[in-house]
Parts: structure tokens; C-alpha cells; sequence
């Protein structure tokens, strides 16, 4: 083999963490560009002898040891930078580097040059996202206080930080320029990683609350703000330049951001409105905004500003509500955030050698140092909080949340050291640092912020217990855009009015990942002004989906929607539903079933975690839930001449009123007629008054007694129903008397074809309707939907008929509130509304399934018969 062309490095010590101790390690280094791919390993070359093989295996090793530690930390709820940074440094010299055949072998210094620059390509590429996904209008948006909050946390540490360092230079900053150190110092010590920020939030269900909200505004400020600040420091340290230089690189750099904002963002909103709707753009234009983000960055690293600042700045003149956006984030997030974006933490971790710390004193003083900077923005954010009359404990947590470290400061601890400002000593116990301050955020936090939950006066926690025509709340619940039409006509067929409002939540589930967008969605669906005018600039929402809400919102009468957006994993997304149905007072949840319909009629599932989602809030909900299995909803009563027919099945029990109560708002729409079928067994059955007996109508059947727990108060509440609709033609009673469940399933597919929407109570657990449906819970496919609303899913049932299930909030005092409110009104009803209700009963009691039992006056309930 011949002997291949060496080339000599000597800078490559100054940019690795390795000391020189032999004199061997103290020459030169040598590679070959042409050793790329070995010949294999047969010819008896060692494969990890050439840059290729031993780049593959590199990145295997990161990313198998930060996977386990991301799953060691997550009991913890520790951010995934924490584990990427110390998979480096257990990679690197601290730990397992101190074997000179791991370091020698699988991380040896002439292959660190190939693997930092890989890493460094992802740093660019993933501040290029933040970019796109950050919107500049936000500081406008986000009001005074929350710049006067960030402004506070970031001058407070950066003061404390560069006055200690000054005063202990001679100690801490050995062997470096002391004046760019200082300012490097300041700088790392006063940011706030906005990225890893959002992810805490979310993990510890605060990024819907007021502090999460103005976490999220102070960060994102924070965080443009550092990237200023950087580019200034950048400007002043390059200390072997004049003065002149310096005044070059400043212009040159604002050239460039004003050549972005003026130039390149025009261009991409033209490019943005020339895109079709519902297409994508073309792969010739995401080509070209890729090779724009290498230009940028190697635009502002010739300027003299490092490679990430370019990329940023790129990034941000964007514009992250539009179809490039969508289109960019979805092609480059999974691979950069997974793969390369892990490379430069553990290289990080590579770089610090917790070898290189000596000095017990210089230890000492930089934590000092950085105890007092992180005090110090406590204290800062505190201090404008209480000025803003934020409670002191919401403060303390605030300040705490912008300690959060992680992005920011390592890549500026990074070029520090690149820049040689910092020594090796210095950077290793920042780093440290900044990781142990991270880790320390979330149990602070939750420790000190009890979030407190304003549940005075909330006992409006079902419909039942309402009044007619009080306000409702309601929390409506979708998971993508096709789960809005069928919402919207449900609320519509509410029939929300001036007199009956109609107060909607309408609320976005989006599962947290540790995907960026999913992590900075959550600050973008916050802000006041989005969440005001529900415009949610969240590139991982449709940009269709609230403005749906909203333009039903201008057209509708009686009814109030504010958009919001959950962002949670699916296995802990059900407490966030249930804590914003506590903080809003919603007396209802409405939730979209597990699975949607085909064009053929079917149903396919969306995803089986969302099933599981329906299941824990229906278990945990502090109010009432309603699922609505939706086929065809949407699209009823929409054409002109035609309208809603819904027929509610009524067995009895909390469930089943409540599904009453509901379906008493919607007789008041003009577009709906409604039969309330009620099934009996015969021996439930006593007639009143002979129907035969001349001038003496008979009274609605009844059972002497109460045969079980609640019976009279199904009773009570179908008379009052039936007194509150006198004279409403649209609506009809009917009782069918069955004997056991195969008769009611046959009932129920006797009437399929005849209504579009069915209402019926999920009926779980329920006594009353147990002797009807015991049969049917033993083979249901769908628990969640009770036994009836499992047979009006099941796939050989009509396929064009929706399904509406609900379960009642049940507490004691929510029963005994019923009772009074129900024995109240049947005192207020005229004597002529008791008895005027007549029997025609025209078959024998004891046929079967098909016996049917017809209540009311034609005048009053528009039965034809």
C-alpha cells in the first residue's frame, strides 16, 4: 500500500479538550485525506483506522448512550439536553477517555475535527429552525411587561457575572484575554434557553397557565436579545484587530440583517402566497432555502460573526405561518434534532475535561460566580414581577424558569473557547454548571409554584344542574382539522342566543414530542394577541383550523370562542384537559371519537393513544364529557330546505338526563326536531287513568314508587322537559317496552335509517339501565361509549348516522341540586300541564319488541300516527 499524502495540523490542540503530556503528543498531528473508507477489515487494516468507518461509529455510540439516558432521566422530567451533554462528557476524557484504548480507539483526536464540524453543520441547521418557528412580531405582541421582566432577568446576572469576574480575574481566567472573557462570562451566565425552556413548561403543565405565558414571552425576548449581544461581543473581542475592524464587522453584520428583513423575507412571502392551497412547495425551493442557509452562515463567520448567527437571522426572515415553513420543518426536524443537533452537545461534553480543573480556588470562585449571576436574575424577575402585582411565588418560579440554561450558553461557552477567551478549566465547570442549574429547574419549581386553581363558585359542573337559559361553558376539544366542521355543527345545533349563550373553549391537542415545533408551539399559541384574535401562528397547527372557530364566531349570534392549544404527551394529556376545564368552569367536554370516517362510510383509526386519552378524562373529568362519533354531521343541515333529526334514548340514570339536558338546548333551534325514546320493561310500566274514560285524559305512565335509586328523578326531568316544549311541533315522545337487550337492539336498528344524529347517556355503571343493557357490556368493542352508544358504533350498523354519547358529572351535591331543581319546577307547572298528557296505547302490553307506546297531545308534540 502506498504511502499516502500527509497533511500536517498544529491548531488542532487549541480547539481540542486533550492537554499535551508526552512529548509525543506534543508534535504535530498528522491525517490523510485520502484514507475515507477502509479496504476491509480482511486485509488486516483496522476499519476504524479511516475517518469514515469511525464517523459511523461515533454517532452510533452518541446516540445509543443519550437514548438510555434519556430514559433514565425521564422518572425526572429532565430535558433531553441534559442527557446529550453528559452522554459527552462520559463519553470524553472525564470519564471513560481516561482509558487510553477508548480514546485512542474509538474517539482519537484526528477524527474530533471531522465530528465537530458534522455537529456544528447541525447546530446551523437547528437555530435555522428556531429561526423559522420564532415569530419577531412577538416582542410587540408580548406588552411591556414582558420585556421589562426579560430586560431585568438578563442585566441583573450579566452585571453580577462580568463585576465577580472582573473582581476575581487573576484567579479564574489564567492564560486568556481577560476583557473578552469577562464579557463572555456576562454573557453566558445572563441568558435563557427558550427551546429548553418551552419543553419544562410543558412537561410540568404550566405552558397554558399565566406563568407559562409569560415565561414564554420574557424567553423568547431573552433569547433574541442574547443573539444580539453575541454579535456584539463577537464585534469587540476580536482583540488582535483595530478599532476600525471592529466598526467593520458591526456594519457588515447589520447590513446583513437588514439585507435579510428587506430583502430575503419579501421574497419569501411572495414565494409563500404563490404556493396553491392545500399544496406544498416545490423540492426546487426547499433546495434553494437550504443552500441559503450555508450562504448565511458563511456570510457572517467572513464578516467576522460566527456561522450560527446567520443561520438564525436566515431562519427569521421566513415567515413561520406559511406553507414553506410547514414544508422546511417537516423534512429537516426529525433528522436534525435526532441526529446532528445530539453531535454538538456530546461534543461538548467531549470538550469538557473535568482533568484540566486544578485549582480548588478558581473551582470555587466561577461557582461563586455563578451562584450569584443566577441569584441575581431570581432576584431581577422577582422583583419586576411583584412590580407588576404577579404573587411573590409565581415570581420565584418565573425567575427560576429563566435559569434555564442548555442552547444558548453552550454555544457561546463554545465559541469562547474556539475564540480563546475561556481556558479549558473555565469552560468545563460551566458547562457543569449550566447543567446542574438545568437540572434543578423543574423540582424548584414545582416545589415552590402551587398553582392556584380558581374553583370558587364553580358548581355549574354538568348541564343538568343549569339553567335553561344560563350561560354555558364548553370545551371542545379537536385534534386536527377534520375534527372542526363536525364541532362547529354540533355548538350550532346548541343553538346558542343572546338569551342562551354559549361560551366555547376551543381547544388544539397536540402531542409533545421532542420535536422543536412541538416545543416552540407552545410559546406561539400563547400569546395575548394570538389567543385574543385566534390567530395561532403555530406552523404545527393547520392554518385553517381557528379560523374556522372564528369566522363561525362572526356569524353566529350567542356564542364566544378563545382558541387554545394543549401541548402534552398523549399519556399525561388528559390532566391538562382536566385542569383547564377546572380553570375556565366548563360545564361540558366534548371530545372527538378515536376514529374517523372513510370515503367509503367506515371508520379507521386516527390513533389508538387518543382512545386512551377519551378513556382517563372520562374517568377523571371534574365536569360533564360528551364523545361525538361524527359521520356525516358536518354535512347535515347544510343544504338549504333540510335540517337536523335527532332522537334521544333514553334508559334512565345521571347519564341520560344529562344527554336530556343537552338535547333541551338544541329543541330550541329552529333547524332541529328531536324524538325522545324512552324503553321500558313491561313490568316498569302502570298506566294512569283509563285513556277511555270520557273528558279525562290520561297521565303519562308511571311506575308506583320508586323501583330504583333516582327514578323519580328521571321522572321529574322528562316532565319538565315535556312542559317546557308544549307547543313545539318538533318535538315528539315515544316509549318502547322490551324485555331484555337482543329487544333493544333490535329496536335500535328498526329506527336507523330514520335520524341522523342519535343523543343517548354513556350509562356506565348506571342501575337503571342495567336489567336492559347487562348483556350488551359483556362484548362491547367500545367501553367508553356505554353499551347503547357501542351499538350505534359498531361497523354493520347504518354507516351514516352520528353518534352524540355523554356522561354526567355526578357528586352528591350535584344530585341533590337535581332533586331540588326538578321538584321546584314540577311545583312551578300548571295543574293543566300535569294532565295533559293522554295515553294511546293501541297494543296489547304484553307483545314484543315492537309494542310501542305513543305519550302526548298532537298539538303539544307533533306524534303522527
Amino acid at each position: 500500500m502506498a504511502t499516502p499524502h500527509l497533511t500536517v495540523v498544529r491548531a488542532i490542540d487549541t480547539s481540542l479538550n486533550f492537554t499535551p503530556t508526552t512529548d509525543e503528543e506534543k508534535g504535530v498531528v498528522c491525517y490523510s485525506p485520502t484514507m475515507i473508507s477502509s479496504s476491509g477489515m480482511w486485509q488486516g487494516v483496522s476499519p476504524l483506522e479511516f475517518s469514515l468507518p469511525i464517523f459511523i461509529v461515533q454517532i452510533s455510540i452518541i446516540v445509543v448512550v443519550t437514548r438510555i439516558l434519556v430514559i433514565l432521566l425521564k422518572p425526572f422530567r429532565q430535558p433531553r439536553v441534559i442527557a446529550e451533554i453528559i452522554a459527552g462528557v462520559i463519553l470524553g476524557p472525564s470519564v471513560m477517555g481516561r482509558t487510553k484504548q477508548w480514546a485512542d480507539g474509538v474517539f482519537p483526536r484526528r477524527s474530533l475535527l471531522t465530528l465537530e464540524t458534522v455537529a456544528h453543520l447541525g447546530l446551523l441547521y437547528f437555530l435555522f429552525l428556531v429561526g423559522v418557528q420564532m415569530d419577531i412580531a412577538i416582542i410587540r405582541q408580548c406588552g411591556r411587561r414582558a420585556i421589562v421582566i426579560a430586560g431585568a432577568g438578563m442585566a441583573l446576572p450579566f452585571l453580577i457575572g462580568t463585576g465577580t469576574s472582573f473582581i476575581f480575574q487573576d484567579q479564574i481566567s489564567i492564560n486568556v484575554h481577560q476583557f473578552p472573557c469577562l464579557l463572555f462570562m456576562g454573557l453566558s451566565l445572563s441568558v435563557t434557553a427558550f427551546p429548553v425552556l418551552a419543553r419544562i413548561l410543558a412537561e410540568i403543565k404550566l405552558a397554558n397557565s399565566d406563568l407559562g405565558r409569560m415565561a414564554m414571552s420574557s424567553g423568547v425576548v431573552n433569547d433574541i436579545c442574547a443573539w444580539v449581544l453575541l454579535a456584539l461581543t463577537l464585534t469587540v473581542c476580536e482583540t488582535h484587530q483595530s478599532v476600525l475592524a471592529s466598526l467593520w464587522v458591526l456594519l457588515s453584520g447589520m447590513a446583513f440583517v437588514s439585507f435579510s428583513f428587506f430583502v430575503i423575507r419579501p421574497l419569501m412571502r411572495k414565494a409563500n402566497r404563490r404556493v396553491p392551497d392545500g399544496e406544498s412547495i416545490t423540492d426546487f425551493q426547499v433546495c434553494v432555502i437550504l443552500t441559503g442557509v450555508m450562504t448565511a452562515g458563511a456570510i457572517t463567520d467572513t464578516i467576522g460573526l460566527h456561522s450560527v448567527f446567520g443561520a438564525f437571522v436566515y431562519g427569521l426572515a421566513i415567515p413561520n405561518n406559511g406553507p414553506l415553513a410547514v414544508a422546511l420543518v417537516e423534512k429537516l426536524e426529525d433528522f436534525v434534532t435526532g441526529l446532528l443537533l445530539p453531535l454538538f452537545f456530546a461534543t461538548s461534553g467531549l470538550r469538557t475535561n473535568t482533568t484540566t480543573v486544578t485549582s480548588p480556588t478558581a473551582v470555587a470562585l466561577l461557582v461563586l460566580v455563578f451562584v450569584l449571576a443566577s441569584i441575581g436574575k431570581i432576584v431581577g424577575t422577582t422583583i419586576m414581577a411583584a412590580f407588576y402585582n404577579m404573587p411573590f411565588r409565581e415570581g420565584l418560579s418565573l425567575g427560576f424558569l429563566m435559569n434555564t440554561r442548555g442552547v444558548v450558553d453552550i454555544i457561546v461557552l463554545n465559541i469562547g473557547r474556539d475564540k480563546e477567551v475561556l481556558d479549558d478549566q473555565s469552560f468545563a465547570i460551566m458547562v457543569l454548571a449550566s447543567v446542574a442549574m438545568t437540572a434543578l429547574v423543574i423540582p424548584v419549581v414545582t416545589s415552590v409554584h402551587r398553582q392556584s386553581r380558581r374553583l370558587v363558585g364553580y358548581k355549574r359542573r354538568n348541564l343538568e344542574i343549569s339553567k335553561p337559559d344560563a350561560e354555558i361553558r364548553l370545551l371542545a376539544c379537536v385534534h386536527g382539522p377534520r375534527n372542526v366542521p363536525s364541532m362547529i355543527s354540533l355548538i350550532d345545533l346548541a343553538n346558542p342566543t343572546k338569551r342562551s349563550p354559549i361560551f366555547v373553549y376551543a381547544v388544539h391537542l397536540i402531542e409533545l414530542t421532542n420535536r422543536a415545533s412541538s416545543m416552540l408551539v407552545v410559546h406561539n399559541t400563547t400569546t395575548p394577541n394570538a389567543t385574543r384574535h385566534g390567530r395561532h401562528m403555530s406552523i404545527s397547527s393547520s392554518p385553517n383550523l381557528f379560523s374556522a372557530f372564528e369566522n363561525y364566531e362572526q356569524r353566529a349570534g350567542g356564542v364566544s370562542i378563545q382558541p387554545l392549544t394543549t401541548i402534552s404527551p398523549y399519556s399525561t394529556m388528559h390532566e391538562d384537559v382536566c385542569l383547564l376545564a377546572e380553570d375556565k368552569h366548563a360545564a361540558l367536554i366534548v371530545l372527538p371519537f378515536h376514529k374517523q370516517q372513510t370515503v367509503d362510510g367506515g371508520l379507521e383509526t386516527i390513533n389508538p393513544a387518543i382512545r386512551q386519552l377519551n378513556e382517563k378524562i372520562l374517568s377523571s373529568a371534574p365536569c360533564s364529557v360528551a364523545v361525538l362519533v361524527n359521520r356525516g354531521l358536518s354535512a347535515t343541515g347544510t343544504r338549504p330546505g333540510t335540517g337536523h333529526n335527532a332522537a334521544l334514548l333514553f334508559f334512565g340514570g345521571p347519564d341520560d338526563r344529562e344527554a336530556v339536558a343537552f338535547a333541551a338546548r338544541m329543541v330550541e333551534n329552529p333547524t332541529v326536531s328531536l324524538k325522545i325514546i324512552r324503553f321500558l320493561r313491561p313490568e316498569d310500566q302502570q298506566a294512569g287513568s283509563s285513556p277511555n274514560e270520557p273528558n279525562s285524559p290520561g297521565t303519562i305512565t308511571t311506575v308506583a314508587g320508586e323501583s330504583y335509586p333516582g327514578r323519580n328523578l328521571d321522572e321529574n326531568c322528562l316532565k319538565e322537559f315535556r312542559a317546557r316544549n308544549q307547543g313545539n311541533n318538533f318535538v315528539g315522545y315515544t316509549e318502547k317496552l322490551v324485555n331484555n337487550a337482543e329487544e333493544v337492539v333490535s329496536a335500535i336498528r328498526y329506527m336507523e335509517s330514520m335520524h341522523q344524529l342519535y343523543i343517548v347517556g354513556r350509562g356506565y355503571k348506571n342501575a337503571p339501565g342495567s336489567p336492559l343493557t347487562a348483556g350488551l357490556q359483556e362484548w362491547s368493542e367500545y367501553p367508553e361509549l356505554g353499551p347503547i352508544g357501542d351499538v350505534l358504533v359498531m361497523s354493520d350498523f347504518t354507516k351514516t348516522v352520528s353518534v352524540l354519547v355523554v356522561q354526567q358529572y355526578v357528586t352528591e351535591r350535584a344530585s341533590a341540586g337535581a332533586a331540588a331543581t326538578a321538584a321546584s319546577s314540577q311545583e312551578r307547572q300548571p295543574s293543566q300541564q300535569k294532565q295533559g298528557y293522554t295515553t294511546a296505547s293501541n297494543a296489547d302490553p304484553s307483545t314484543s319488541v315492537s309494542t310501542e307506546t305513543h305519550v302526548g297531545v298532537p298539538a303539544a308534540f307533533g306524534i303522527s300516527r
